[in-house]
């Protein structure tokens, strides 16, 4: 049986389509209710904070992947990302699973060139460093040889099945209803982001396969373009002008002011205005399979998410 902790996201539900299409048996794990509609579904209450929870909520797992997402606040992360670390490291231990944990390239901070699994950790900002942290305490299990691991890592995600993607939010369905787009920092520099089905695919092919355990995987994704590039590739599969504004780090801290969730970014506009070149080589070599191209992935979206609308 397939456990997701942390169930209900954009990555955990796109996880849970490809496990379902594949005619797995998948235990969602959420504080908040989940409506489940196939009988390969459950849903189980726990709260990622109590370890008692957790240890319950995995019981008869053979994978237990850990798709969480918390609030986006320092202090939150400080104080509830160690906690929930360690409690799921207790709990795989307690049932013998193995462990996936879904995870973000934070920890590796500013760095010049392509962003590999071998790229150290180098951050530059507190969120980095939490990163680092909870990354390295998974690792040292492996090490130690108390449980069977893997952190899968992906880019910034698009076609998210909510707006919590800035691509999605600011570009895709600005220019779905022929309004300009906004981009975070330097449209010049390149940047890649992750196809969220193409993340969950990549979670799932991990899964499947034991031998991939015990070391760290970046997840199929496409090669870094242009800010300007994606805009325009953006604005031709939507049939508008490719008319946007930029957003730079000042407004950024302004808007912060009154949004908690916007001044969390502040520390991170670095990866806005340098290159930021994820490299997933490893992953489609190993397991033979290539990312949805940008104008796959846009096109698709167009049909779907964020239609075109007559406005």
């Amino acid at each position: 049986m397939y456990v997701i902790l942390g169930a209900g996201g954009p990555s955990a539900n796109a996880l849970t389509a490809e496990l379902l299409a594949q005619n797995k048996t998948v235990r969602l794990v959420s504080r908040k209710p989940i409506a489940v509609s196939n009988q390969n579904q459950s849903w189980v209450q726990a709260d990622l904070l109590n370890e008692m929870q957790v240890i319950e909520a995995v019981k008869g797992a053979t994978v237990v992947y850990l798709c969480a997402g918390i609030i986006y606040d320092v202090k939150i992360w400080q104080q509830q990302w160690p906690i929930i670390i360690s409690n799921v490291i207790t709990a795989v231990k307690s049932v013998g699973a193995r462990l996936i944990f879904l995870d973000n390239i934070y920890m590796y901070g500013l760095v010049k060139g392509p962003i590999t699994e071998l790229t150290p950790y180098n951050p530059c900002s507190v969120k980095g460093e939490i990163r680092a942290g909870i990354a390295t305490k998974v690792m040292d299990e492996v090490s130690a040889g108390n449980i069977q691991a893997s952190i899968a890592r992906a880019a910034d995600f698009y076609g998210a099945d909510s707006m919590n993607s800035f691509i999605d939010m600011m570009v895709l369905d600005k220019f779905s209803k022929n309004q300009s787009a906004q981009w975070v920092g330097n449209p010049k520099m390149l940047h890649n982001f992750s196809y969220i089905p193409d993340v969950g695919k990549g979670l799932y092919i991990l899964g499947q396969e034991p031998k991939s355990d015990n070391q760290i995987w970046h997840l199929p994704t496409a090669k870094p373009i242009t800010g300007n590039e994606f805009m325009q590739l953006a604005a031709q599969i939507y049939q508008v002008e490719p008319k946007h504004t930029n957003i730079n780090k000042l407004m950024l801290r302004l808007v912060g002011l009154f949004k908690k969730a916007v001044a969390g970014t502040v520390e991170m506009y670095y990866q806005y205005d340098h290159d930021y070149q994820f490299d997933s080589s490893k992953f489609e070599q190993y397991f033979d399979v290539k990312p949805t191209s940008y104008a796959d992935g846009i096109k698709n979206i167009s049909e779907t998410m964020y239609k075109k609308q007559n406005i």
